[in-house]
């Protein structure tokens, strides 16, 4: 019996492995596991009020898990900008209703990190994607949670024609590197420190791709806010 010598590939040189739609597909699963973590997580702290709520450790297992949650969330949103099958999808909403809903979430969080919150929301209407301005948020929040001292404030107005949704805290501000970063691009990243910014290279993204004929949508970071710490805003038009 001749024993056969040729090659046999596991996968055809005609079918390569696309390793970027492998790793959103790995992402997107996590994102869902982590998804129900957070929803086991929740149920957990009603059944267990009295003791799991000025838990520490509880407290912070349910803001790294909102954290990596999040930043996976931007991840896939970040694979589908270098895609280019994400768009904004705007609708209208009553911008008050749609913070408080969002905020609710956050709430045992908040509490159990003994965080003061509230919200400053004119009665208005605003056109916008609500799923990718919830990834914003998210981040924004989990970020301000980290930061502050004692107090969050959420705001939302009207100004030179653009819905300006903004997140402030009491902590120490944004840097001044960070402040000047406006605009960011994927260049603009710098993996090899502690702090990507990758966080505001997506919101940055998620602000642009809201357009209403020539404008479009930015960011703004600045420490003028009412609470003395960092203030985060999404312009959009």
């Amino acid at each position: 019996m001749t024993e056969d010598k040729t090659s046999h590939p596991v996968f055809a040189d005609d079918n390569p492995i696309n390793f970027s739609m492998v790793l959103a597909s790995a992402v997107h699963d996590m994102k869902n596991s982590l998804g129900m973590l957070l929803h086991s997580l929740d149920g957990l702290r009603d059944e267990h009020q009295d003791t799991l709520s000025g838990s520490a450790r509880f407290n912070t297992l349910q803001y790294e898990a909102e954290r990596l949650h999040s930043d996976l969330v931007q991840l896939l949103g970040i694979y589908r900008l270098d895609e280019k099958t994400l768009s904004a999808h705007s609708e209208e909403h009553f911008v008050p209703d749609f913070l408080s809903q969002h905020l609710s979430r956050y709430r045992p969080l908040l509490e159990g990190h003994e965080v003061n919150y509230r919200i400053e929301a004119d009665d208005i209407q605003g056109f916008f994607d609500e799923d990718l301005l919830t990834g914003v948020l998210n981040n924004t929040i989990n970020n301000a949670i980290r930061y502050t001292k004692s107090q969050i404030l959420i705001t939302a107005s009207q100004r030179e024609q653009y819905l300006v949704i903004g997140v402030e805290d009491d902590g120490d501000g944004y840097p001044e590197q960070m402040r000047r970063a406006d605009t960011l691009s994927f260049k603009s990243l710098n993996f090899d420190t502690g702090s990507t910014s990758l966080g505001l290279f997506f919101a940055s993204s998620v602000a642009h791709l809201h357009q209403d004929g020539s404008r479009r949508g930015f960011i703004k970071l600045h420490n003028e806010g009412k609470l003395g710490g960092g203030v985060f805003e999404i312009w959009l038009p």
